[in-house]
């Protein structure tokens, strides 16, 4: 089984190379249209965490809004600009929470992405709307800056430990929300059950969430069937893929990752409130509903539920003005707003919005 899950990571590889284009940002404000080790131990920290400057002052309130746009390929000009820096509106290390957002957001991105590919919609929104919002890159690989969540998801969730830490050090808040997109939202899982995060994060909002792993349409079960028709193919494969991509292989359904994260029962961590945003269009996480959490903490939005013509898939989900209204909304239920319905097109978004 071990040898079949590193064969369909090797594809997983391949398919997320091919659509990793997956930042893009605009809107306006508060609308998104208008075995477990105990302790943390050491942490790598040499983590991207580049700056961007703020529109105005040092708190989380902008006078000049950061631009919001909803496609894939009105953010690729910035990203492309500098695929290594930080999104716009994150990581202003002055920012100081306010009271109407005590928590500042920290931003987690998907599997060969950066901080720069995954958050071009949701950094500047979330800032816009008056939140502190912080970024990085993690999983990356020496002598690697622009292809990151390649690591081996135990070892990053070290990075977001250490990356938590500094903007509560920053900031003075005494917990952070997270947001988390494809890998970024089973990663952080590690931090909540084993690192101490549940003591820092109140709430987890997750995009194209894979809790239960992936299936990759079935693969995993056709390359199980041709590893034992041609088992000597299967260790090279294996060995190559962990060389290269040490997480694809911890996010496919029954790794040995997926089985010691919920070997407890619990999926859903005691003390965090989560909500999931999947699509039933997503092409790498199969069957979608991956992402669903039957718990009393847990809400589970799915985009075509609330937009029959929202289309969406994995990639494009993290600049859906839907799923950047269901964030918002998750993250200040006070003040939740309609969730917008327009037409989004797979791998395309929503260049026409708003």
């Amino acid at each position: 089984m071990h040898s079949a899950l590193s064969v369909a990571a090797a594809l997983l590889m391949v398919a997320v190379t091919g659509v990793t284009a997956g930042g893009s940002a605009s809107a306006a404000p508060r609308h998104a249209g208008a075995a477990g080790p105990s302790g943390r131990g050491s942490r790598a920290v040499g983590w991207p965490v580049a700056s961007r400057p703020a529109p105005a002052g040092n708190s989380a309130s902008a006078d000049s809004p950061y631009p919001v746009v909803y496609s894939v390929a009105a953010a690729a000009p910035e990203v492309l600009a500098d695929p290594t820096g930080a999104p716009a509106g994150a990581n202003n290390w002055s920012c100081k929470p306010s009271s109407a957002h005590p928590r500042p957001v920290v931003l987690v991105h998907g599997i060969l992405a950066t901080m720069a590919e995954n958050w071009a919609t949701l950094s500047p929104l979330l800032a816009d709307n008056g939140y502190c919002v912080f970024a990085f890159t993690y999983g990356l690989d020496p002598g690697e800056d622009v292809v990151g969540g390649l690591q081996m998801m135990q070892q990053s969730s070290y990075q977001l430990a250490a990356f938590v830490d500094r903007v509560v050090a920053a900031t003075g808040a005494s917990k952070v929300d997270l947001v988390g997109h494809s890998e970024g939202t089973v990663m952080p899982q590690y931090y909540l059950k084993f690192l101490g995060g549940a003591a820092m994060v109140s709430r987890f909002v997750a995009i194209a969430p894979l809790y239960q792993g992936t299936t990759l349409s079935g693969l995993v079960m056709l390359i199980n069937a041709l590893e034992r028709a041609f088992p000597a193919l299967t260790q090279p494969i294996q060995s190559a893929v962990a060389t290269f991509c040490g997480a694809c292989q911890e996010l496919l359904q029954g790794s040995g990752f997926l089985h010691l994260l919920y070997a407890d029962g619990v999926t859903a961590v005691p003390g965090v409130t989560y909500t999931t945003i999947m699509t039933r269009y997503d092409e790498l996480v199969t069957p979608y509903t991956s992402g669903q959490l039957n718990a009393p903490n847990a809400t589970n939005h799915v985009v075509q539920d609330q937009c029959p013509v929202d289309f969406s898939e994995h990639v494009t989900l993290a600049v859906d003005p839907v799923a950047a209204q269901d964030v918002l909304n998750a993250l200040d239920p006070a003040q939740a707003q309609p969730v917008p319905c327009t037409l989004v097109l797979p791998l395309v978004g929503a260049p026409w919005y708003p």
